[in-house]
């Protein structure tokens, strides 16, 4: 299977009033179609910078990023985001809206995806009808909208409490998947990295290299609750742990 997105040597130094800050020193990896992917790494280690990078908000100082076949990213922050003046249907209209993308057979693919998963019946309300679930359900399907080949998400369930994080990765991974499409998420939750993913990216503390990529491979392909039950769960949490660990 050929890679859709390759990464090579990226470096990224941010200037302060007093110093230079090595924030990223050489990150390199290939994305696969349909991957789930993972980053994870010390706080800090500049995580979310390779994000940002990916989705164009920030340049790299060094590197190079190769996007096969035209592909396209978009990207879904920490927060949903929602405009509370609009309603479920306008918000998940919005990035369509702005990039002057808004045909008719694009709101109806918006509408079908609000109605396949479960938002349909509030098209009309506003957001302080929505649990923190629906709404990142919400911003997913505002994401989805602009039809991108690779989804980037940000502690995209951060926000959230325990019970409610462990939903909506359910709800986040299984659109995914029914959708086709492929995702490099930054996490810090290292049960959400391993229940969700095909392979985690381990970062060192900044400036920060790859430690380890692991391929994850549990009994059978399922939710991430239910991978979350597989005998082989725990070793790969304490291996990570002791990955983390020694650059804490």
């Amino acid at each position: 299977m050929k890679e859709i997105l390759k990464i090579t040597h990226l470096k990224k130094k941010y200037q302060t009033p007093t110093e230079e800050i090595l924030a990223l020193e050489d990150i390199s990896f290939s994305v696969y179609p349909n991957e789930f992917i993972s980053i994870i790494g010390p706080s800090g280690c500049g995580k979310s910078t390779i994000l940002s990078i990916l989705s164009g908000l920030t340049t790299p100082s060094f590197g190079t990023i190769e996007l096969k076949n035209k592909c396209h990213l978009a990207y879904m922050l920490q927060e949903d985001a929602l405009l509370p003046y609009k309603t479920v249907l306008e918000n998940a209209l919005l990035g369509l809206e702005l990039s002057h993308n808004l045909t008719k057979e694009n709101k109806d693919y918006v509408i079908h995806l609000l109605d396949t998963y479960g938002l349909g019946e509030f098209l009309n309300k506003y957001p302080n009808s929505l649990s923190g679930g629906m709404k990142q359900r919400c911003a997913l399907i505002r994401t989805l909208a602009l039809k991108p080949d690779i989804l980037l998400l940000d502690e995209a369930t951060s926000a959230l409490d325990y019970q409610s994080s462990l939903a909506i990765s359910n709800d986040i991974y299984n659109i995914i998947k029914k959708e086709g499409k492929t995702a490099i998420m930054v996490t810090h939750d290292i049960s959400q990295a391993i229940s969700m993913s095909d392979r985690i990216i381990v970062l060192t503390k900044r400036p920060a290299i790859i430690k380890e990529i692991i391929p994850i491979h549990l009994e059978t392909e399922s939710t991430p609750i239910e991978n979350r039950k597989s005998k082989y769960f725990s070793k790969y949490y304490e291996r990570i742990w002791r990955d983390l660990d020694v650059h804490i």
